[in-house]
């Protein structure tokens, strides 16, 4: 293997169809979206037979322009790494088979990508990874907390029960008639508005690090809906600002019990909804001061899917030697 590892990442498990170019792991040589979300507003969410379509047409021509970009051709591309699962299985189907089609012409090596590993690899790209780390993962489908002690090894120390906290967000921004995506929306909201409505907290059962957000979910309904009955105004922003901080305050304090009792040296943001203003100012009030533990949080353009976490992720499973075959399907329900 030579000293410098080219991987060719590919992306498609939801409404972005990307490709990227990473040097080494951690050196972004191109980076290349293709974002649906205008297609999908008017619907208010992703319609699974639309993305799929759009995959079908922009597949070729990302990955074409994140070859172009990054100035080099197949030929010095190690390997081809793709996102497996879990996602739209009709999204995945146009990626995987995109690569696979690619790493067969090309006679180079394929690699299946765990789509939050991606997310969680996203932060290599900024820093280089300090083992043991606790990893927030947060966004559409998916809340986690993952431990990881090496390369690779990942345990996931909670999850979600019902619906994933950018799921939460995006119902109950529908519900306050915000265009989807609604997380943006109400995070902005939140910042105009005062926490002044009594929405509920989540905490499971003691000592759990799982989440709940339908719940809360719920009682934001509840509220609106009664305030309509009543005839009475609830102001929009205060109940946006309610409903993140809900959110974010156990979000962060489930955190924090981990970070404490798993004493990791570094804490990673990932994910979609690692874009909100609310939640990445309270965990740099939490963390951001603390000498025993290096905080990262990505940069926007990383925390909504791209193609350059899945190629960041591969590039590890490829320098340990992981390969997936020319039958490898997409995963839907892929555990990571």
């Amino acid at each position: 293997m030579s000293s410098e590892t080219l991987i060719l990442g590919i992306e498609t498990s939801c409404d972005e169809t990307a490709a990227s170019v990473v040097r080494n792991g951690t050196e972004i040589v191109s980076n290349v979206v293709a974002s649906q979300i205008e297609s999908h507003k008017r619907f208010g969410g992703v319609v699974p037979e639309i993305a799929s379509r759009h995959h079908v047409e922009q597949m070729t021509i990302v990955v074409e322009e994140a070859l172009e970009q990054a100035e080099v051709t197949m030929d010095e591309i190690d390997a081809i790494a793709v996102t497996e699962g879990p996602g739209l299985v009709g999204a995945l189907i146009i990626g995987v088979n995109a690569a696979k089609a690619i790493a067969f012409a090309h006679q180079k090596p394929l690699i299946g990508v765990h789509h939050i590993a991606g997310h969680i690899y996203a932060n290599r790209l900024i820093e280089e990874m300090k083992f043991p780390l606790l990893s927030l993962v947060v966004s559409g489908g998916h809340t986690e907390l993952v431990l990881m002690k090496e390369h690779g090894s990942f345990e996931v120390i909670g999850e979600t029960r019902d619906d994933a906290a950018g799921e939460a967000y995006d119902k109950v921004a529908r519900t306050l008639g915000m265009p989807y995506p609604g997380g943006p929306h109400i995070d902005k909201l939140a910042h105009e508005g005062t926490p002044s409505v009594k929405l509920p907290r989540a905490w499971l059962e003691e000592g759990s690090y799982d989440f709940s957000f339908s719940g809360l979910k719920s009682a934001v309904i509840n509220t609106l809906h009664n305030a309509e009955q009543r005839g009475e105004e609830i102001d929009v922003k205060d109940l946006a600002a309610s409903f993140q901080e809900s959110v974010v305050e156990v979000l962060t304090e489930k955190t924090k019990r981990a970070v404490e009792e798993y004493g990791v040296k570094q804490l990673l943001l990932a994910g979609g909804v690692a874009a909100n203003k609310g939640l990445r100012t309270r965990l740099t009030e939490m963390f951001g001061e603390r000498e025993d533990l290096e905080l990262v949080i990505p940069p926007l353009s990383l925390c909504t899917d791209n193609a350059a976490m899945i190629a960041a992720a591969g590039t590890v499973m490829y320098e340990q030697g992981k390969r997936s075959t020319l039958t490898m399907n997409a995963n839907p329900g892929l555990m990571l």
